[in-house]
């Protein structure tokens, strides 16, 4: 069968086409009806799919996640009483306002009983943070490196929690007989100490 053969079929008349023309016609149109079946039907169907599979994936891991909570809750919990009562610690080192102003003689003693002259001792006014209030003290003060060494390490000591920030030593005025950069040559120390105190509720709001 040749093409103008093909171009006489008519469709009215399919079952007197030959037979290897309906088979192909039947297979085109089965095609066809495949083709629309799984654009208005299957397509959608496998994009639902798609999407509950990856619902199942995230919901798997987020069950995972929470299974691993669960089985470790009790060692949270403890973690969670270890915090608490390390943070119950740190603010028993937190002096009350009643506290602060011995604690500002400790820092004074401190120095003293370590050799250092104090040339400046001036707190400043005190910063209100979120839980607690910080009190900066100016200072500065002479004496010999191993003097300052041993007066950071009595604030690191002290029973109230004491920082040291931006130290600066400078000068190198030696005594009588000395080498300038010796041991015992005279210098100069500043930086801000602070110390802190608890606010309660009624400060804190």
């Amino acid at each position: 069968m040749d093409l103008n053969e093909l171009n006489q079929l008519d469709v009215n008349s399919f079952g007197e086409w030959p037979n290897p023309v309906k088979a192909v016609a039947i297979l085109i149109a089965c095609l066809a009806l495949g083709g629309l079946a799984y654009y208005l039907d299957t397509q959608e169907q496998l994009v639902r799919l798609d999407q509950a599979q990856a619902s199942e994936r995230d919901l798997r891991t987020s069950f995972e996640a929470k299974q691993r909570k669960a089985a470790n809750l009790d060692a949270y919990r403890q973690q969670l009483v270890e915090m608490q009562e390390s943070f119950g610690a740190m603010l028993r080192q937190l002096p009350n306002k009643t506290e602060v102003a011995s604690l500002l003689v400790d820092v004074s003693q401190t120095g003293l009983a370590n050799g250092l002259e104090f040339q400046l001792f001036q707190p400043e006014d005190e910063r209100t943070k979120d839980f607690y209030a910080e009190l900066p003290i100016r200072i500065r003060v002479t004496g010999t490196y191993h003097d300052f060494g041993r007066f950071i390490s009595g604030l690191a000591a002290l029973p109230r929690i004491v920082t040291v920030h931006d130290a600066q030593i400078t000068g190198d005025a030696a005594k009588p007989g000395a080498k300038p950069g010796a041991a015992d040559s005279k210098l100069t120390l500043q930086a801000t100490v602070k110390t802190y105190r608890y606010l309660d509720e009624d400060a804190a709001e």
